[in-house]
């Protein structure tokens, strides 16, 4: 994911569209030296840094012993580190967790459900899964805004119009029902050609028409510019990507309410404007996750 405005209109846009204090009552149980380290583990792009960051440096405020593990890898890589002990908490798409993850056999219909799926899968194996965000960021089948206008593309399912077809995703992408499968076995795009992202952004991919599209998330700033357009998921295969965090019973346990009032105060805080406005201090100001979610924590009263 990518994004940043001057330092001027990032400070304008945490104070306008980030700015809402809310103050938590009492002081924090650190635990104690028989308690559990709350290991805090992200997956490998720019909104997972940020929102690691982001509930690392909530829970320290707190005075809760925090360690951090970022740049995991995809949900396949850290459900593996979470369930291998190398973390216990981390941030995920209920979405993915659910269809990807879980691998429901009836994809839900509704955010709640998706949510509901995810954290009963999560039970079963001893973690569990706090409140959602009310963001929600989910993979799309992005195009220039042109070659929608040429083709008369507003929904995924007009792409079986265009010939030549081709994607650009990340590594796991051809192996979700959430991406490339589902864009093959749900739209019938049988001949579409994947091309694998490394180094290069999508939308530079999708610029220089070495693809018709590619997996812009939906809160990226790319999405803010006319240049490109995002087609309507009318099949639904992106499915609902709220942001819940994952965390062993055994850390809730330990720590209690005053663990999970702080988790869930913070997340209650994360909509879409202020998810976007910090992918784009870190991405395009080049800010540094840690700096970003300070100034969001300190201006929301959250450290």
């Amino acid at each position: 994911m990518v994004r940043k405005h001057a330092r001027r209109a990032v400070k304008a846009a945490f104070a306008v569209a980030l700015a809402i204090p809310i103050v938590l009552g009492g002081t924090a149980n650190a635990g104690t030296t028989a308690s559990p380290t709350i290991t805090v583990g992200t997956k490998n792009f720019t909104e997972a840094f940020v929102l690691g960051q982001l509930y690392k440096q909530a829970l320290e405020a707190k005075g809760f012993k925090v360690g951090y593990k970022e740049n995991i890898g995809s949900s396949e890589l850290i459900d593996t580190a979470l369930t291998s002990g190398k973390i216990n908490f981390y941030p995920e798409y209920t979405g993915v967790l659910a269809l990807n993850i879980a691998h429901v056999k009836k994809a839900p219909k509704t955010a709640a459900a998706t949510y509901a799926a995810a954290k009963a899968f999560e039970e079963k194996r001893g973690y569990t899964m706090l409140k959602q965000t009310p963001f929600f960021d989910a993979d799309s089948f992005t195009v220039l805004t042109k070659t929608a206008k040429k083709y008369g593309l507003t929904k995924i399912s007009d792409l079986k119009k265009v010939s030549n077809l081709s994607y650009a995703g990340y590594p796991e992408c051809d192996k979700r029902i959430t991406c490339l499968l589902g864009l093959k076995q749900i739209y019938g795009l049988k001949n579409i050609k994947f091309v694998q992202l490394g180094t290069i952004p999508v939308t530079k991919l999708i610029d220089s028409g070495k693809v018709i599209g590619g997996d812009v998330f939906t809160t990226e700033p790319a999405l803010a510019n006319p240049k490109y357009t995002a087609l309507i998921d009318d099949k639904h295969i992106y499915g609902f990507q709220n942001v819940a965090p994952v965390v062993s019973k055994k850390v809730v346990s330990a720590y209690g309410a005053k663990f999970t009032n702080a988790v869930n105060a913070l997340s209650a805080k994360l909509t879409n404007k202020a998810m976007i406005a910090m992918n784009k201090a870190v991405a395009v100001d080049k800010k540094t996750p840690a700096a970003v979610a300070k100034a969001f924590l300190q201006a929301n009263g959250l450290a």
